[in-house]
């Protein structure tokens, strides 16, 4: 097994400032209407330096939110024992009602139905989690669930980040996390 090799501080340093700067951008307009010349000028960078780091203005917001992937696994996996069949753990609920502030952007790059480049990333990221804790477990059906809570979890994500599903984010959450649970009980 290698090791990965630190990150130079300054490149993460750089990619912080830029990640920064584009939700500042996307807090004032849609993503679709910020250039890289108001985004590095914000950022306080060069445009090569733009492009060193990242390819194009979607991949940096894809990097922006991945925070956001990261959070919805945690709170997907925050609960210890047996999990309650009907609510769902508080920080999915937390989870949900932390989406405000940049929803605009999520509706963006995530897709209805749970597509789109940050749903790629949701739904590879909480599939490899799934699958690592049903391969643990001794799962036969591992690969098949993992996949199902998924595809499951990031279709009801997006659908109701673009108002295709109503409810709040507490309600939302027991209500995924309703269908999870059975996805894990149904093999």
């Amino acid at each position: 097994m290698t090791r990965a090799e630190p990150e130079d501080p300054r490149a993460a340093r750089t990619r912080a400032r830029l990640r920064t700067a584009l939700l500042q951008e996307c807090a004032e307009r849609p993503l679709e209407e910020v250039g890289v010349a108001a985004l590095v000028r914000r950022a306080g960078v060069g445009r090569a330096t733009f492009y060193v780091h990242y390819a194009d203005l979607e991949a940096l917001a894809v990097d922006a939110c991945a925070d956001v992937v990261r959070e919805a696994v945690e709170a997907l996996h925050a609960w210890q024992g047996r999990p309650d069949p009907v609510r769902a753990p508080a920080a999915l609920a937390e989870f949900f009602g932390s989406l405000a502030p940049h929803a605009a952007l999520y509706r963006t790059l995530l897709a209805p139905g749970g597509g789109g480049p940050l749903g790629r990333v949701l739904h590879r990221d909480l599939r490899a989690y799934s699958l690592r804790e049903r391969e643990r477990a001794g799962a036969a059906d591992a690969p098949l669930v993992a996949s199902a809570v998924a595809a499951t979890f990031a279709g009801v994500l997006a659908d109701w980040l673009h108002g295709d599903l109503d409810g709040t984010p507490g309600e939302i959450a027991d209500q995924v996390w309703q269908l999870l649970v059975a996805l894990h009980a149904s093999r």
